[in-house]
């Protein structure tokens, strides 16, 4: 059976607005107490043990790959595993197949509540660019920091803009983020001291599952072959870093501190049932970039939450929509490759932050506050951009009939900044 069929159950107890039900199965990384790394995929509130799925002989007898501390070899067996694979860990997690629901001594071991592992980074990061490809928020940002008038730069509807970001410092949902020290100004001068304008930044971003090769640019029609599947992403920023340091090569170590993941990795199987036609381009791109198919965007809502510091009551604050940015993940790869830059298995491509036209769909708090001149409500408390001890919860979901096909949570607490002096 087609593991998207909305009518699929699971013997695994699944809540009605899970975000893992069986139609999805993302995968990830865990560790239990501080025994080694497996991979996994989740199912309700559980964990998955694929590793041991695989040792039983559950899964494909000739490839093991899941005893490991990231998804990386999996990935690079390509598509039809992946394919094959998720279609046996479906059948496997059935309410009406046996085979694993009535062994109960392997079905304790394999299955764990989540609450009672630590989730992992799920891939080894090579590489890692960030886009800027939502017109909404390359619009606001240009109103504020450039010519109110004509904000985007002229080559933007041209191509899709991205930079080079710093793998090293991408890291998996609940880990700390430390205020950064910086270069800042001070009226007309520079002054080195912790950034005063933290913020986040919503962001969508995708898995490079297929290595290419150097020298040969990937069609925009065959990009989708590159790609294993997406998850949730928080751009961090030290706006006040940013705005000195970005002329004239843009962001360096206003953003390098620190990029915030989800834990798992929706695939792309999963999402095929949500994808969607994407805003019109005008003028028409050229030809590499040239859109034929109908569907080339996803259909994922996403909000973006924070709970102020001693406080576990959140307040939503963005409310936004990977559907509506300009450039697409496969306008994106075809721009990435078209000079011969090659691509490899686990590099992370980000979207930009994402922003609609309202301000409750902008996805960021220099839009939400626009650049701190007005401040918006966090339960009792105001926000121009983010304090120590704020934590900052980012969700996405796509909404099916009777089911949602979820990322769960991308989540980080602001500390404050070490002791530099």
């Amino acid at each position: 059976m087609d593991p998207n069929n909305p009518k699929l159950t699971s013997f695994v107890a699944v809540a009605p607005d899970s975000p893992f039900p069986i139609q999805n199965l993302p995968y990830g990384v865990f560790r239990k107490n501080e025994g080694s790394s497996h991979c996994a995929c989740a199912i309700g509130d559980f964990v998955l043990d694929l590793s041991l799925l695989e040792e039983e002989g559950y899964l494909d007898p000739k490839v093991h790959v899941f005893n490991s501390p990231s998804l990386n070899n999996f990935i690079r067996q390509g598509r039809r595993f992946w394919q094959s694979t998720r279609q046996k860990i479906s059948e496997l997690l059935r309410h009406d197949t046996p085979s694993l629901r009535d062994n109960k001594n392997l079905l304790q071991k394999c299955l764990l509540p989540q609450r009672d592992v630590t989730l992992l980074r799920p891939v080894d990061i090579g590489d890692y660019t960030d886009f800027y490809s939502s017109q909404e928020h390359a619009t606001n940002i240009g109103m504020m920091v450039r010519d109110p008038k004509n904000p985007l730069p002229a080559n933007w509807k041209h191509l899709p803009v991205g930079y080079h970001g710093r793998a090293s410092s991408v890291v998996v949902s609940e880990t700390p983020v430390l205020r950064p020290w910086g270069q800042l100004l001070e009226g007309e001068n520079p002054v080195f001291a912790p950034s005063k304008r933290l913020d986040f930044e919503l962001e969508l971003a995708f898995i490079i599952g297929k290595d290419s090769e150097q020298g040969t640019p990937i069609r925009v029609e065959d990009a989708d072959d590159y790609i294993f599947g997406f998850v949730l992403m928080n751009d961090w920023t030290a706006r006040d870093v940013q705005r000195w340091e970005y002329v004239p090569l843009g962001p360096f170590v206003s953003k390098s501190f620190a990029t915030s993941i989800s834990a798992w990795i929706v695939s792309c199987d999963a999402l095929q049932p949500f994808r969607t036609k994407g805003p019109e381009q005008a003028p028409k791109p050229f030809p590499y970039l040239a859109e034929r198919a109908l569907d080339s965007h996803y259909d994922i809502a996403l909000e973006v939450s924070i709970a102020p510091a001693g406080q576990s009551k959140e307040t939503r604050v963005s409310r936004s929509n990977s559907k509506l940015l300009y450039w697409s993940p496969r306008q994106q790869i075809a721009h990435h490759t078209i000079t011969g830059c090659n691509l490899r298995v686990g590099d992370l491509m980000a979207s930009g932050t994402i922003s609609g036209k309202d301000k409750e769909s902008f996805g960021s708090l220099m839009e939400l506050s626009w650049n701190g001149t007005q401040p918006i409500a966090i339960g009792s408390e105001t926000r121009t951009f983010l304090q120590d001890g704020d934590s900052v919860t980012m969700r996405g979901f796509c909404q099916g009939a009777g089911y949602k096909i979820g990322f769960g949570e991308v989540r980080g607490k602001i500390l404050h900044a070490k002791n530099l002096h």
